[in-house]
């Protein structure tokens, strides 16, 4: 992985940013608002567009070069002008080289009539590094997906239909990489039928280009000292050209759900709470279903969580997972009242050995120092107010997190009704609906059922093969003295130890494999203790040091939920008997791709085996079931999404011979 690097900006005496890299400028000099309105919103038809979609319906536009925004946020106040109510504007646009946020502010200060939107963009323009990156705007009616890096390792890895492109690279004898044949047929790949497409540039060869991709593009009068520009729709795949391969069909999407759009989700923690959530911002009704009084009562229940990324170098899809869920969980931060329920105080991981310190120099390598940067011993104690025996790796926008806060905001929405002391034993399918029933009593039935309870989500027979694995886990809690309120970053090494939330710091947490019993133990007080010593022994004697009785901690235990590879579950269910018949041939060659159609089980969906990791993957992993739902863009590389898909386990045991996952 190649760390990004936000663009090389030089500023004109009108207060304009020019391309260092590209040597050109990001905007006309005489109206770039005029001249956005009429190359992207008028030639696309943008305004009659917005005005036809019905309540529930949804325009998807693409771009490819972000720049400062310019584009997006014209579209949306077009689309907050001649939208419904109920409609919805979903925007993905690729940046090799994004803005710094003050960068972006400085550009965007120069359209006073933006401003409004402009403010929602830039609250929300924050943990913006590689890879695909969600940002929801306007309580969800608006939905921007940035895809940082080169548009030819991004694009091809977008699940999305496009209704509308917006071509708006530098010129292309500044940068001839953003218009190539390459770039042209993803864009095709990606085209919804009847997709438009339009650009400032009327260069013959880019025209011949993008026709040669399955577009109609002509000239059209062009506007300011631009004689003419390019637009025209898509009108197919070229004969002549070898078809892009189709996704597995056990990794493509389910048909979608007619009538009603209601949907039960199975538990009230991190990854129940996201799906409803995402799923209310898209219209849909939801029945929360927990099984405890409140929500978030087991593992979502800790008084702090830390957003911690344990990432690689090599760019593996539990990475980009992380990278990606990391920023959409801080951005949702933003909308919680800082110091109670969260704090970007950042986060520390010591090198506590040569193996981990080696580890830390490969990430510094591969990521930009604004997530992550090495500190020495010295730097590292200034940072966290305390002693300490190493230095580390600081991740400056991290911090803690009280997950029920998080739960509780995600819950609040008006479409999402909670039904707390409801606990779903059975699921059963009646009249193309699912009923959760207990006993003989309905608690509730939906067209589709997301099961989000972790390791829980076997009890029902159609989950019961996923291999979900439960591990106990232990904080402590300690009251904060005088001398512990120096603790200034999370600082972490075996364990984890939060500056103080309302007087107190958690300490944690352990992990046992062995344990069913969730009452705590002094023994694990104890090890927790001893991860504290090996942190800080420092903190722990500001902490009160060999007074710490183990005996006298209070703390609570819960069940982190698991796989095998790490990855969470996430995604619809294919029917695992039906499945095993309808791809048999895998057995006998896994290279084959049978065409045909994947069992799905009718409005089944999973979310859940997120392990330590729930704050950072269990929010976007919402956004990725609601848009697998409501047949939007990802908000993750198809790579990632295949690899957290349910179906993943079914498939590798057919390869293997198997009929059973393990």
């Amino acid at each position: 992985m190649n760390p990004i690097t936000h663009a090389q900006l030089d500023w004109d005496d009108q207060g304009r940013p020019h391309s260092r890299v590209f040597d050109d400028v990001y905007f006309s000099d005489k109206s770039g608002l005029e001249e956005t309105r009429y190359v992207f919103l008028e030639q696309n038809r943008l305004q009659e567009r917005f005005a036809a979609l019905p309540a529930g319906g949804r325009l998807v536009i693409g771009e490819t070069g972000f720049g400062t925004g310019l584009n997006f946020l014209c579209a949306w106040q077009l689309f907050e002008q001649h939208a419904v109510a109920g409609a919805h504007l979903h925007f993905v646009s690729v940046e090799k080289y994004p803005l710094s946020h003050a960068d972006l502010q400085r550009a965007l200060a120069l359209w006073p009539e933006l401003q409004p939107f402009a403010e929602q963009l830039l609250a929300q323009y924050i943990a913006i590094h590689q890879g695909f990156q969600r940002l929801v705007l306007d309580n969800g009616r608006v939905t921007l997906t940035l895809l940082i890096g080169d548009a030819l390792e991004q694009l091809p890895q977008l699940d999305a239909q496009i209704d509308a492109w917006f071509l708006d690279g530098f010129a292309p004898a500044k940068n001839p990489d953003m218009w190539t044949a390459e770039l042209f047929a993803e864009l095709a790949r990606l085209a919804a039928p009847g997709s438009t497409l339009s650009t400032f540039t009327s260069t013959g060869w880019v025209r011949r280009l993008i026709n040669a991709a399955g577009f109609k593009m002509k000239r059209t009068p062009g506007i300011g000292h631009k004689w003419e520009i390019l637009r025209g729709e898509f009108l197919g795949w070229p004969e002549d050209a070898p078809s892009p391969t189709p996704a597995k069909p056990w990794f493509a999407r389910p048909p979608a759900i007619g009538g009603e759009r209601h949907a039960m989700v199975i538990g009230g923690g991190l990854a129940g709470c996201a799906t409803a959530a995402s799923l209310a911002a898209r219209g849909w009704r939801v029945s929360l279903l927990e099984r405890h009084a409140a929500l978030a009562q087991e593992a979502s229940g800790n008084p702090q969580g830390v957003l911690y990324l344990k990432l690689s170098a090599h760019g593996t899809a539990l990475s980009q997972l992380i990278l990606s869920g990391f920023g959409h969980t801080r951005r949702l931060l933003e909308h919680l009242h800082r110091g109670v329920d969260w704090d970007g105080c950042g986060v520390l991981q010591l090198a506590f050995d040569a193996k981990e310190g080696q580890r830390q120099a490969q990430l510094a390598d591969a990521f930009a120092p604004d997530l992550l940067h090495l500190l020495d011993r010295d730097q590292a104690q200034q940072c966290a107010g305390i002693n300490l025996a190493h230095g580390g790796l600081f991740f400056p926008e991290g911090g803690w997190v009280h997950p029920p806060a998080l739960c509780q905001w995600q819950a609040a929405h008006p479409l999402i009704e909670v039904l707390t002391h409801n606990e779903a034993v059975e699921l059963h399918r009646v009249d193309d609906q699912w009923q959760a029933r207990n006993g003989d009593c309905v608690l509730a039935s939906a067209s589709v059922v997301v099961l989000a309870g972790a390791a829980e989500i076997k009890r029902f027979a159609f989950s019961a093969d996923l291999p979900l694995k439960r591990i106990r886990g232990q904080i402590s809690r300690l009251p904060q003295t005088a001398d512990s309120q120096a603790l200034a970053t999370v600082v972490c090494a075996e364990g984890y130890v939060a500056p103080a939330r309302l007087g107190e710091h958690t300490l944690g947490a352990s992990f046992d494999f062995t344990n069913d019993d969730l009452t705590p133990t002094t023994a694990e007080h104890a090890g927790n203790l001893e991860m504290l010593r090996e942190i800080s022994a420092d903190l722990l004697q500001r902490l009160g040091g060999e007074q710490l009785a183990p005996e006298q901690l209070e703390g609570r235990a819960a069940f982190r939920c698991t796989s095998p590879d790490y990855l969470p579950i996430v995604g619809p269910l294919a029917e695992r008997t039906a499945f095993q018949s309808v791809y048999a041939v895998l057995g006998k060659d896994a290279r084959q791709v049978p065409d045909t159609p994947c069992p799905w089980l009718p409005g089944v969906y999973i979310n859940s085996g997120h392990g330590s990791r729930g704050l950072i993957t269990a929010p976007l992993c919402g956004e990725l079931i609601a848009a697998w739902l409501s047949d939007e863009p990802l908000p993750v590389p198809a790579s990632v999404a295949e690899a957290c898909h349910p179906n993943r386990f079914a498939f590798r045991a057919l390869i293997r011979g198997k009929t059973t996952a393990s």
